[in-house]
């Protein structure tokens, strides 16, 4: 498929000690699960694993799982919920940058970037890129955009607040230098035939449909 990737998402693994958002357990897999998408990953170059939320699961379960394996990822971390329960803390985001993983931004609080006020937004681009650069050690300049909402207006304050590379939840395959990057996020109920159609399958004409309309609304 040319120079095109696969671009997967995790949200949260295992147990959490924190209550889960509305529908936010869909996208929550068990251990087993995840290591079963990890295993079929495994020496694809074509495929690129990511986190949202930072949820402490990261750290504890993933990070290791990652390790052994051999594979790297790219955490996006909500920078206004360092340290709460169930969250990633600042040593937790160093460690992970220690162990040769990325580490981008998914904003603050985890708002719809299409229905923030000019405040929220500065807060959710500069202040959190602010203050995952320092706490990382490295500068901050990729993002996940929450709920995979965006429209023409948040994709160019994105290019004016600098942001090198935006990921969305749009599926399907990405160009892989593209700076817009579809992904797929992991479910609760994924199986053998879920990663190989995910793996394996293109972009279909409706993915392709509901990312232009995106890309022009607003």
């Amino acid at each position: 498929m040319g120079d095109s990737v696969v671009n997967l998402t995790v949200h949260g693994i295992g147990e959490t000690c924190r209550t889960l958002d509305p529908g936010e357990d869909l996208t929550w897999v068990s251990v087993e699960r995840f290591e079963q998408v990890m295993d079929a990953v495994v020496n694809r170059p074509d495929v690129r694993i990511t986190f949202d939320d930072g949820n402490d699961s990261d750290l504890e379960i993933a990070l290791p799982r990652l390790l052994e394996r051999g594979l790297q990822a790219e955490f996006f971390v909500l920078a206004g919920e360092l340290g709460k329960p169930g969250r990633l803390d600042e040593d937790g985001v160093r460690t992970l940058v220690a162990s040769g993983m990325r580490v981008g931004s998914h904003g603050w609080a985890h708002r719809d970037w299409r229905r923030v006020s000019a405040r929220e937004a500065d807060q959710e681009l500069a202040q959190a890129h602010a203050v995952l650069s320092e706490v990382s050690g490295r500068r901050v300049s990729r993002v996940a955009i929450p709920f995979g909402s965006y429209d023409r207006r948040v994709l160019a304050r994105l290019r004016r607040a600098g942001v090198s590379r935006a990921y969305t939840s749009d599926g399907g395959r990405a160009r892989a230098g593209g700076w817009l990057q579809a992904r797929t996020s992991l479910k609760h109920d994924l199986d053998s035939a879920w990663i190989e159609r995910v793996l394996h399958a293109g972009t279909s004409l409706r993915d392709l449909g509901a990312r232009l309309y995106k890309r022009t609304r607003g």
